[in-house]
């Protein structure tokens, strides 16, 4: 590097500390920001067009040819790029083998209407989930089968949060999704002309017998309660997904995956 960058030695640097406090929900919501680790995934986020507030890269690093162009790129986006002492790193990420470059994104709250408006689309929603490895996990199942959009329905967990964006591989800056109410969620559904099918207990028919050819959405309850009976009586399809015995349910992420890859089947992987 040819040019001096501003070099952070100290724990109680007031930027250090505002990282840090990311790692509440308390400090995502008073700032507006969350946290990205690693180049590829910083990378993912400046070239889908978030607004990086900051990009901290450790010090003994920063010659590298990849972190250099990524210093490059961020600041022509106008982040604010600091090096850190490597000791800092596992500080602001709360990890002991922390990654070489972290960035601070400002956050995107989305409503329906950001969302594709498409009466073909294939659509996840998800009813409070609780799991925030189990949401990242989702978002990036849903990237990896072109879902049109993922919709959080009433209190879900945050999709900001450490563990939902390291689960999600990068797919949080990719795949589009809103919050909504329950009744806003499905007004727009239906104004749309989607048909609604879950995977539920109370499932008659097997999910691969739910035809996902036209507009769909696929709704996943909460770990513990699924949906809720309102929410299951609004549903077209209840689907049943077959299981053996011995285990009585799968993980919600799996669950999905399996709905989802099954829809996208009968799409022909389209």
């Amino acid at each position: 590097m040819t040019r001096q960058i501003e070099t952070i030695s100290s724990a109680s640097n007031p930027l250090i500390k505002s990282l840090k406090s990311l790692e509440r929900k308390k400090g995502r919501a008073e700032t507006g920001l969350f946290l990205a680790e690693g180049a590829r995934l910083i990378g993912q986020g400046l070239a889908n067009g978030w607004k990086a507030d900051s990009l901290i890269v450790a010090a003994s690093m920063a010659d590298r040819p990849h972190l250099a162009e990524l210093i490059r790129q961020a600041e022509t986006s106008g982040a604010r790029v600091v090096l850190a002492a490597d000791k800092l790193m596992s500080r602001i990420t709360h990890k002991d083998n922390a990654q070489s470059v972290v960035a601070a994104f400002h956050q995107r709250h989305l409503g329906l209407d950001a969302l594709p408006q498409d009466s073909n689309g294939l659509f996840v929603a998800l009813y409070e989930v609780r799991d925030p490895g189990n949401l990242g996990t989702i978002l990036r199942t849903a990237d990896c089968a072109g879902i049109s959009g993922v919709i959080l329905i009433e209190t879900c967990c945050d999709p900001y949060s450490f563990e939902a964006v390291r689960a999600s591989m990068g797919s949080i800056f990719d795949m589009p999704f809103a919050t909504a109410s329950f009744d806003q969620f499905n007004a727009w559904r239906k104004r749309l002309g989607l048909t609604m099918s879950a995977a539920s207990v109370n499932g008659t028919a097997r999910h691969d017998r739910t035809d996902f050819t036209s507009g769909a959405v696929i709704i996943m309850g909460n770990e513990q309660s699924g949906l809720p009976p309102e929410a299951e009586t609004a549903c077209d399809q209840l689907c049943l997904i077959p299981m053996r015995g011995g285990a009585d349910s799968l993980n919600l992420a799996q669950a999905t995956a399996i709905m989802t890859y099954e829809a996208w089947r009968q799409r022909d992987f389209k």
